[in-house]
């Protein structure tokens, strides 16, 4: 028995469900089991992609990039995110959002707020955002925000920060983004993207290093089989995906490559 989850992309109630159901068919499809574990926050999830019996679980791309923590995890697949603006490929950016009431039009706006930032592992949540500001913070002297709140952990806590008024913007992962606009279109229409990254490669799914390459396969199938199954059509629609993508682990080193570069620029930290 292998486990699985999505943790980083179960949105709200629905999604989950939907993770769950895409599972169930890919564990049968590859005649591997699978057991859906939640794997909550405030529950690390590093201690989920280091563990042994993984057979699919949702991976950030830099930490992926940058992995020194043992055997390194194994990608399976990326998703294709469905909404046009994707153009159906395994990319993805980081919206920077800010209440939709704000006062702040576009990103140069944002000199002197207040930031809030998920997690110094996150490549939307912080590495993307870090390079996006550098040319910016380092004309200002070297900081460009007035104050950075964090780690928020979680897009979900960004939300609720921008909302409350905690924080006066936030990273959002742009796939992220697009299911809350999907199943919470009431929460989502109080925020307004003032601003867009660079395109990545969006986070994958990975498997454990100690699997067999011959059963790892087999998940990659079932994973990429899935944009053809008729039983997971409505499945794909509620998670805005196209289907998936065969990914390597070397697909995502331009991560770590960019982070480096803005560290060679002296921006070493997101302020």
């Amino acid at each position: 028995m292998l486990v699985a989850n999505a943790r980083m992309y179960a949105v709200e109630s629905t999604t989950a469900r939907r993770w769950r159901e895409l599972f169930d068919w890919i564990a049968a499809r590859a005649g591997i089991a699978l057991e859906v574990i939640d794997h909550r926050t405030p529950a690390r999830l590093d201690e989920l992609w280091q563990r042994a019996d993984l057979g699919a679980a949702a991976m950030c791309g830099y930490p992926l990039a940058t992995w020194k923590q043992g055997p390194r995890p194994v990608p399976l697949a990326a998703p294709a995110p469905s909404p046009g603006r994707f153009a159906g490929r395994a990319v993805y950016w980081t919206d920077i959002v800010v209440r939709a009431d704000s006062r702040l039009e576009r990103d140069d706006d944002l000199a002197g707020a207040c930031f809030g930032w998920t997690a110094e592992h996150s490549q939307s949540g912080y590495h993307a955002p870090r390079r996006h500001f550098a040319a910016r913070a380092l004309a200002r002297g070297g900081r460009f925000f007035g104050t950075v709140v964090g780690p928020l952990v979680t897009p979900r806590s960004v939300v609720g920060a921008i909302l409350d008024g905690s924080i006066d913007a936030g990273p959002l992962d742009a796939y992220w983004h697009e299911l809350l606009r999907r199943h919470e279109p009431g929460t989502a229409a109080r925020l307004r993207v003032v601003a867009r990254t660079e395109e990545a490669p969006i986070p994958c799914f990975v498997a454990a290093s100690a699997i067999p390459d011959a059963l790892r396969e087999r998940l990659v199938e079932a994973f990429l089989d899935a944009a053809s199954a008729e039983s997971l059509h409505g499945v794909l629609v509620d998670l805005a995906l196209a289907g998936f993508a065969r990914v390597a682990a070397d697909d995502y080193d331009v991560l770590a490559e960019r982070a480096h570069a803005v560290d060679a620029l002296g921006y070493s930290r997101l302020d």
